[in-house]
């Protein structure tokens, strides 16, 4: 038989749902074999003996998905909500000099300040700013600015928090220690004949989460992870479509 494309990888966290990694791009399998050779008078061991073995994967992802990274990363549940980030918020001048941000009734914190026409950064003070200054005051999500800057056009950048979309989930300094067990389940089709490959992972734990962007590419998560052996003693089942 023969495999084409990346397939499917769904995990599942121990005692909780299945989860699709999402758009699986590329899904890596290695296992690992300590070995020991024993020499004589010759160029070449006699004798090879197997020791440990290990097993680890990688799985790269396309779909950004809270509910895989949180479960089968870090242990935890998304809650709803998100926080959010506003980029380049254009105020105009003010009178007073002064301007409420389109969200400031969920404001959280300050990202800077920018000249629209020169890209310069203005600079933060507690109050009373002059030209080239600026405050912000959190609670009402409102800035402040000098007079003698009401001429000029600045871009805003800020965050705030949003209840009705999305989901996300903190990262808490925990013990050292518990491990976060799951499943795993790999499969992909021959395109010819429909007959199906998979491997199914009985425990891994995840050891490794790396993201990275660049200039017209998309996002995808890479995920590291090491398998173990079940209470069983079963590390995995590899299954094929072909017969012998």
């Amino acid at each position: 038989m023969f495999v084409f494309g990346s397939g499917v990888l769904i995990g599942t966290p121990a005692g909780g749902a299945p989860i699709n990694f999402g758009l699986a791009q590329e899904v890596t399998l290695n296992v690992q074999t300590t070995t020991k050779a024993l020499y004589g008078q010759y160029n070449f061991p006699v004798a090879i003996g197997a020791g440990t073995k290990k097993m680890t994967g990688k799985a790269k992802m396309a779909r950004i998905s809270g509910q895989a990274l949180g479960s089968l990363f870090f242990g935890v549940t998304p809650a709803a909500g998100q926080t959010l980030t506003q980029f380049g918020e254009a105020a105009g001048a003010t009178t007073p000099t002064s301007y409420v941000t389109a969200n400031a009734a969920h404001f959280v914190a300050d990202l800077g300040v920018t000249y629209a026409a020169t890209a310069l950064p203005l600079k933060l003070v507690a109050s009373a700013p002059s030209l080239g200054q600026y405050a912000v005051n959190a609670a009402t999500g409102t800035y402040t600015f000098a007079a003698a800057d009401s001429a000029n056009v600045v871009l805003i950048s800020y965050t705030y928090t949003s209840s009705a979309t999305g989901e996300s989930f903190s990262v808490a300094n925990s013990l050292v220690g518990p491990s976060i067990a799951f499943s795993a389940n790999l499969f992909a089709s021959d395109p010819g004949t429909g007959k199906q490959f998979s491997v199914l992972l009985y425990n891994c734990v995840a050891e490794k989460l790396s993201f990275g962007t660049k200039v017209e590419d998309f996002l995808v998560p890479e995920l590291d992870f090491q398998c173990f052996a079940n209470a069983a003693g079963q590390v995995c089942q590899f299954n094929f479509g072909d017969a012998a």
